[in-house]
C-alpha cells in the first residue's frame, strides 16, 4: 500500500500514469485492446445523424454496404419531383464513382472500410479508379504493378479499366510482371539480361506479337514458352496438421481449416475472400497467442487443434522495411558485418594502430568519420522546402576517417568492401584461405541463393523494394543454424518478381522445408500455386459472397473443382 494502489483499476491507472518506462506499455499492451464504442456502436456519427433517411435508409446503414449491394440501392432509388430534382446531379457523380470502384474489381469492399487495412493493391485500384472519375484527357498515368493482389479472374478487369484510360486519351505506362497484362499492351519495353550491374540495358521493344525466340531476355524466354517454371514431379506428402476450429473473423463463416506441417501450402481465392483474415488475424494470432502469450486481438474463432506441439515458434514474414533507419544494410541485417569487422581488426596495421573491431563500424564513434557520422552524407535543412543530402566533404562519402581506410586487406579497404555486390563479395571471400573469410562467403551465400546476388553490401535498407526486404527476411532465417521446426507465412512473397525471380524463391522455399520448416504463403500468382504441396481455397467471391472454403487438396485437385475460380486458371497452367 506504500504506492497508494489498492485492487486493479488503480493498478492500471499507475500503469498508465508511467508510459515512458517500456516495461509498463508492455504489460499495457498484454492487457488491453479495442473495444467498439457501447454509445454509436462503431458508427462514428450522433444519433441526430441517423434521423434523415432517403429511401428508407440512414447514411450509416449505406457505408456499412458493399459497394455491389449499394450500386443496386441507388438503381432501384424512388425520389419524388422534388427530391429528384434536388439529387440529379449528385445521383449521377454516385453511380459513376460507384461503377468505377466496381470496374476495378473492388466492389466488396464497404464504404467504411478504414484505409490502412486495405491491401496495397486495394489502395492502388482505388486511385485508379477515382483516376478514372476524374475523366482527364491528354495525361500521362504510370502504374507501378497495379496487379498486386488481384486474382486471375479480375486482371481482365483492370486491364478493361487500363484500355479505358487509354480510349480516352491519355497515355498509360505500366511496370508489371503480370503474364496476362504483358500480353494485353500494345507495345512492351523489356529491360536487363539480368539485375544490378549485370542489368540496365534494353533487351527487347515492340510489340508482343512479334517476339523471338532464342534472345537474351528472361522475359522473352517465358514469354515464348522457351523457359517455364516446372510443376514439381511429386507432391509432398503430410499427416501432421494443425487446424483452425470455427473461425468467424470479418466475412469468414464459421469454418474448420488444416494447415498441414512440414510441407509448403498456398492459401489462395480471389481478392476479399477472407484469406488475409484467415492466417493473418486468426491463424497467426491465435498461434502466436500459443507460443509467446500475447493478448489475442478480437480474433473470432473457437480456438485451435492439432500438433501444435510439432513448432516450436511462428514468424511471419512481410514486405516492411527491414530497418527504418539509413544506417541498416542487408550484412548488417545477416550479422555478416561483425565477421568483415573482426577481420579487418586483425590485420597487422589495425593491430600496430589499436584498432579494435568496433573502429570499422560507422555506428559507433571511433573509426567512423565524425563530420557526418558515418551515413556519409549530410542532410541541409532548408525551411520551407524538402531537406537536401549532399555529399559529405570531410570523407567523400565514404564514411569513415581516413586512417581507418588506410587499413587494406586483399588491396582493399573497408569502403570497397562495402561497394561490392553480394556476387563479387562471394567470389572474392570465398577464393580466399583462411577460416574467417570463408565463414563470411557462406554467411552471404542466403542472400546469392534468394536471388539478391546484385544488390551491394553497404547498400541503405531504406532504397530496397518491398520485395527484397521480403528475401532479406528470407535470406536470414535460411542462414540461421538454429532448427528449431518453425512455422512461416509469407503474404504475396510474389509481388515485385519476374518469373525467374520465383523460380529461385521457391527454391529457397523448398530449402526451408527440407530443413524441417512449414511454409505458408498468401498467393495469388498461378506459377507458385502450381508448385504448391497443398493449396485452399477460399471464397467463392470476395466480400459477404466470400469467407468459404471451396476446395483444399493438391493442384491437381483443386483444378478439378468446378466452383473454384482459381481451378480454372490452374487447370491451363498444368495442362502447359
Amino acid at each position: 500500500p506504500d504506492l497508494g494502489i489498492y485492487g486493479i483499476n488503480d493498478f492500471f491507472q499507475m500503469l498508465e500514469q508511467n508510459l515512458y518506462k517500456i516495461q509498463y506499455r508492455v504489460m499495457l499492451a498484454r492487457y488491453r485492446g479495442k473495444t467498439v464504442c457501447p454509445a454509436c456502436k462503431g458508427a462514428r456519427l450522433k444519433p441526430e445523424a441517423f434521423y434523415v433517411k432517403v429511401g428508407g435508409r440512414s447514411i450509416g446503414d449505406l457505408v456499412m454496404l458493399p459497394v455491389s449491394e449499394l450500386k443496386t440501392f441507388f438503381d432501384e432509388l424512388q425520389l419524388d419531383e422534388t427530391d429528384a430534382g434536388i439529387a440529379k446531379r449528385l445521383l449521377i457523380e454516385i453511380h459513376n464513382r460507384l461503377q468505377f470502384l466496381l470496374d476495378v474489381g473492388l466492389g466488396y469492399l464497404t464504404l467504411n472500410r478504414l484505409s490502412n487495412t486495405l491491401s496495397g493493391g486495394e489502395s492502388q485500384r482505388i486511385n485508379l479508379a477515382s483516376s478514372l472519375g476524374s475523366s482527364l484527357v491528354g495525361s500521362l498515368y504510370i502504374l507501378d504493378e497495379p496487379s498486386i493482389g488481384l486474382h486471375s479472374r479480375d486482371t481482365h478487369l483492370l486491364i478493361k479499366v487500363l484500355r479505358d484510360l487509354q480510349k480516352l486519351g491519355n497515355t498509360v505506362v505500366v511496370v508489371e510482371h503480370d503474364e496476362d497484362i504483358i500480353r494485353a499492351a500494345d507495345y512492351i519495353i523489356d529491360i536487363g539480361p539480368k539485375a544490378g550491374r549485370l542489368g540496365g540495358e534494353v533487351l527487347y521493344q515492340g510489340e508482343v506479337a512479334h517476339l523471338m525466340t532464342n534472345t537474351d531476355s528472361y522475359t522473352v524466354k517465358y514469354l515464348t514458352g522457351e523457359e517455364r517454371i516446372e510443376v514439381p514431379a511429386v507432391r509432398r506428402k503430410w499427416n501432421n496438421y494443425i487446424e483452425v476450429k470455427g473461425a468467424r473473423q470479418n466475412n469468414l463463416k464459421n469454418i474448420n481449416v488444416k494447415f498441414p506441417l512440414n510441407v509448403m501450402t498456398v492459401v489462395t481465392g480471389v481478392s476479399g475472400s477472407g484469406k488475409s483474415s484467415l492466417v493473418n488475424d486468426v491463424f497467426y494470432n491465435g498461434l502466436l497467442h500459443h507460443y509467446q502469450g500475447s493478448s489475442l486481438q478480437q480474433a473470432e474463432f473457437n480456438g485451435l487443434a492439432g500438433d501444435l506441439k510439432l513448432v516450436k515458434n511462428v514468424e511471419y514474414v512481410d514486405q516492411n522495411p527491414i530497418g527504418k533507419s539509413s544506417r541498416s544494410n542487408p550484412v548488417t541485417y545477416l550479422k555478416v558485418y561483425d565477421e568483415i569487422r573482426k577481420l579487418y581488426a586483425a590485420q597487422p596495421l589495425a593491430k600496430q594502430m589499436g584498432f579494435k573491431p568496433a573502429y570499422f563500424s560507422f555506428n559507433v564513434e571511433g573509426g567512423r568519420c565524425e563530420e557526418c557520422k558515418g551515413e556519409g552524407t549530410i542532410t541541409v535543412e532548408m525551411q520551407f522546402m524538402a531537406d537536401i543530402k549532399l555529399v559529405c566533404e570531410s570523407c567523400h562519402g565514404k564514411r569513415f576517417s581516413p586512417e581507418v581506410l588506410e587499413v587494406e586487406y586483399q588491396g582493399l579497404n573497408i569502403y570497397d568492401i562495402l561497394e561490392m555486390t553480394v556476387d563479387q563479395a562471394i567470389e572474392f571471400f570465398g577464393a580466399q584461405k583462411g577460416a574467417t573469410e570463408k565463414k563470411i562467403a557462406k554467411k552471404m551465400q542466403p542472400l546469392q541463393d534468394v536471388g539478391l546476388g546484385y544488390i551491394k553490401l553497404g547498400q541503405s535498407s531504406s532504397t530496397l523494394s518491398g520485395g527484397e526486404n521480403q528475401r532479406v527476411k528470407l535470406a536470414y532465417y535460411l542462414g540461421e543454424e538454429k532448427a528449431d521446426p518453425t512455422l512461416f507465412i509469407f503474404d504475396e512473397p510474389t509481388t515485385g518478381l519476374h518469373f525467374h525471380d520465383i523460380k529461385t524463391l521457391l527454391k529457397a522455399f523448398n530449402a526451408l522445408i527440407d530443413r524441417g520448416h512449414t511454409v505458408l504463403i498468401i498467393e495469388h500468382n498461378m506459377e507458385v500455386i502450381k508448385t504448391a504441396d497443398y493449396v485452399i481455397d477460399i471464397g467463392p467471391e470476395g466480400g459477404k459472397e466470400g469467407g468459404y472454403v471451396v476446395a483444399t487438396g493438391t493442384p491437381e485437385e483443386i483444378a478439378a473443382c468446378e466452383a473454384s475460380y482459381t481451378g480454372r486458371f490452374l487447370k491451363e497452367k498444368l495442362a502447359n
